[in-house]
């Protein structure tokens, strides 16, 4: 049985602990599946979302194609990222803001592209979150995920439910199925599934693109 949804205090306390000793700890594990990310969106080009941008970790994985704005909900996070732009060496990276991805400030059909890396396994209410991406994404835009899913079956699953109670608190949510992903896509009539890929070396991660269609005609 999957575990309840997270709760939006528990992750940002969680991240704000984990600021200081992200990028080390997390930078080398996540690598492939940010750079597979971060390739898919740079196909696309042009205003690009970062849901969850945290430390800035992705900047090196962009390029002057592209026009990065981040959003993040810990502030110590934020500034690691803002420390990174001051370097000057990311002039793609236009702005980071503290923002819930639940309730994003931004117009309808913004970006052209949003990438949540690692985020939305996380957030309290995933549906929501992938809501507000399609509303900020212009029609033929994508949303671009990238993340451990839920193996759903065998000797891995029963793993990932015994470490779903364990790391909570943690702020992670190793049990998130890819069924909850492709539930409300199939619940909303612009979103089409457009690329389920697992990553190598190991499948480990898993890479899922969803594109707004445009708006039927009445």
């Amino acid at each position: 049985m999957a575990t309840l949804d997270l709760d939006t205090s528990v992750v940002e306390n969680a991240y704000a602990r984990w600021a200081p000793i992200y990028d080390a700890v997390c930078g080398p594990v996540m690598l492939k599946g940010r750079r597979a990310a971060a390739a898919a969106a740079r196909a696309i080009g042009g205003k690009i979302l970062e849901v969850g941008v945290g430390t800035g970790l992705s900047f090196d994985d962009y390029d002057t194609t592209t026009d990065i704005t981040g959003i993040d909900l810990s502030a110590p996070m934020l500034d690691k990222a803002r420390a990174k732009m001051a370097s000057g060496r990311y002039p793609w990276v236009q702005s980071v803001q503290q923002m819930d991805a639940h309730a994003m400030s931004f117009d309808d059909a913004t970006f052209d592209c949003v990438v949540a890396q690692f985020v939305i396994t996380l957030v309290e209410n995933p549906e929501q979150v992938l809501s507000e991406c399609h509303r900020v994404v212009k029609p033929g835009g994508r949303i671009i995920l990238v993340n451990h899913l839920y193996s759903e079956t065998g000797l891995a699953a029963a793993v990932e439910r015994w470490a779903a109670v364990k790391t909570r608190a943690m702020g992670l949510r190793p049990e998130f199925p890819f069924a909850r992903l492709q539930a409300w896509s199939q619940s909303n009539s612009e979103s089409i599934l457009v690329e389920r890929r697992k990553l190598a070396p190991f499948g480990i991660y898993t890479l899922v693109t969803f594109e707004r269609a445009a708006a039927l005609a009445a």
